[in-house]
């Protein structure tokens, strides 16, 4: 982490990481020395498509897939909406019926529901009060023209992971493609492509301590995709614009970073996530922790707050130097109550006093007892006891 570290107590991880000092440094020589355009022919041009080409050699070797298979992208949005569109559109003479849950990321939904607008239909999955779809339900749904199916791997909001083997599985077995939203889970728990039956996988840089305005899409070698932005050749002919040269090279290392010692660090943010949820939960009356207890992302507590506001409480825990967020940060000043926690059923007086805080690589027991107190403090003003 670099040495300007933010001075407050960062919990909010989920949203965005502080870019690493080794990811800076690897960037820094494509911003100004090495600022060729990797489609031209002289050195600089060559200087460029090679550092490219390690990142995405870095980017493969992490998920153990083929190089070939990873086109970089501007980040999970894009990579999000590649992947729906480009399939729905593929696969049109098979069928144009989608499925995916409720509790998606926007790019996810959102695509979803620019596509019924131009006839397909979807089928939004429910999910039980963990946050977790039902694997016979989605079996049930499928049907001769369904040609994809998008389902989170980890949810952003509650950190449920979801059952990506089964689900794979499914989808193979009945001949449908499968893409997965793993932006919150990539580079924080081990995923192999030779282990996951995924046909697609969507990550972005800003997740896991690499730049912003970076991502990638995941294409299993096989599977037909168009492109996505059309123009020159760039990414295999797939995806045509301009390299950004330095922002994949950051997301390289940092994806090389975040393989090193990941196992680790899982379960040191682990520890510190269930130390965080049991504190709040004994301390703090009508508190309940939202997403499975154990299928869950390493560092994501979601916790709801009978007869408060969250968005007050998060003001009052900013004025004491804590970050945290409501859920999604693509949601700031929407509804009080998230989409993602209506699925789930959360009961009406808890709902919308639900404070997000995700934890990071550099998080301390005595940060989240701080964090603590001032939820304590806090809660308790807000209910004028």
């Amino acid at each position: 982490m670099s040495s300007q570290k933010y001075k407050g107590i960062y919990l909010d991880h989920a949203a965005t990481t502080q870019m690493s000092d080794a990811v800076e440094a690897a960037m820094q020589p494509y911003m100004r020395e090495n600022f060729g355009n990797a489609s031209t022919v002289y050195r600089y041009g060559e200087e460029a498509k090679d550092a490219i080409e390690r990142a995405r050699g870095q980017i493969a070797d992490s998920l153990f897939a083929k190089k070939s298979e990873i086109y970089f992208t501007s980040g999970g949005s894009e990579s999000d909406n590649w992947a729906v569109k480009g399939i729905a559109g593929a696969q049109k003479k098979k069928g144009c019926h989608i499925i995916t849950s409720r509790i998606e990321h926007h790019a996810i939904l959102n695509s979803c529901q620019y596509l019924e607008r131009l006839g397909y239909e979807v089928t939004y999955l429910d999910v039980d009060q963990n946050g977790m779809i039902s694997t016979e339900e989605l079996e049930r749904a499928i049907r001769d023209d369904t040609t994809l199916i998008t389902i989170m791997f980890g949810n952003n909001e509650v950190g449920t992971i979801e059952p990506v083997m089964e689900i794979g599985r499914i989808a193979r077995e009945h001949g449908v493609l499968f893409h997965t939203d793993a932006v919150q889970a990539y580079a924080q728990i081990p995923i192999s492509v030779r282990q996951y039956p995924v046909d697609m996988l969507s990550a972005s840089a800003h997740k896991f301590h690499g730049p912003k305005g970076v991502g990638f899409l995941y294409v299993r070698e096989g599977v037909a995709i168009p492109s996505f932005i059309h123009g020159g050749g760039q990414e295999q002919g797939k995806r045509a614009g301009t390299e950004n040269v330095a922002g994949i090279v950051g997301m390289g290392k940092a994806a090389e970073q975040a393989m090193h010692g990941m196992r680790q660090r899982m379960r040191r943010e682990t520890m510190l996530r269930n130390y965080l949820m049991e504190k709040v939960t004994h301390e703090i009356p009508d508190a309940r922790i939202n997403g499975h207890r154990t299928r869950r992302l390493p560092g994501n507590v979601s916790v709801s707050f009978a007869g408060i506001d969250g968005a007050s409480l998060l003001i009052l825990l900013d004025e004491d130097g804590i970050c945290a967020s409501g859920g999604s940060a693509c949601n700031t000043g929407e509804s009080r109550v998230s989409y993602v926690i209506e699925a789930m059923g959360v009961p009406e007086e808890y709902a919308a006093g639900t404070v997000r805080m995700t934890l990071g690589k550099d998080t301390t027991r005595q940060e989240i007892d701080l964090a603590v107190e001032s939820l304590k403090r806090n809660v308790k003003l807000l209910r004028g006891a």
